[in-house]
């Protein structure tokens, strides 16, 4: 199962005042708040901005690791878990963009367009993606 919510670090800034927050899975995912609940708000922009990077720089996404002792776990964005998802699956199934295209029977720009962070992606779209690479999306509450 692919999930999307990951371990972070709030760090009290005694100097300056507020949490700096830190992700060890996802180093690049670095913010801070003035608060808890802001740090913890701004986590979740800061870890979407580094998985979004990493898709558009060909990058892998690493699974998340359990929390630490103090640690928080702090979930992307649905739109962007499923569009990591697509991409995920596609890294291991070594599915080109063209060839889910075919797979799915759109023209190649959709499939290209599909996991660009500026593109507003509808969820059903992301969910045949995952369909037809033979996984399907579950949404948790918690």
């Amino acid at each position: 199962m692919l999930q999307f919510t990951y371990p972070v670090k709030l760090t009290r800034e005694r100097k300056d005042g507020g949490y700096v927050v830190s992700c060890r899975d996802i180093p690049e995912t670095i913010t801070q708040g003035n608060s808890i609940e802001e740090a913890l708000s701004e986590a979740e922009g800061a870890l979407q901005a580094a998985i979004e990077g990493r898709i558009e720089d060909g990058l892998n996404i690493p699974a998340p690791s359990r929390a630490k002792r103090g640690e928080h776990m702090v979930p992307t964005p649905i739109t962007t878990a499923l569009k990591a998802a697509v991409y995920t699956e596609m890294r291991e199934q070594q599915v080109s963009k063209s060839e889910l295209a075919r797979r799915m029977h759109v023209h190649e720009k959709e499939a290209r367009r599909m996991l660009d962070p500026r593109h507003p992606t509808r969820v059903p779209t992301l969910e045949r993606a995952l369909a037809v690479l033979g996984r399907r999306a579950e949404i948790a509450v918690s």
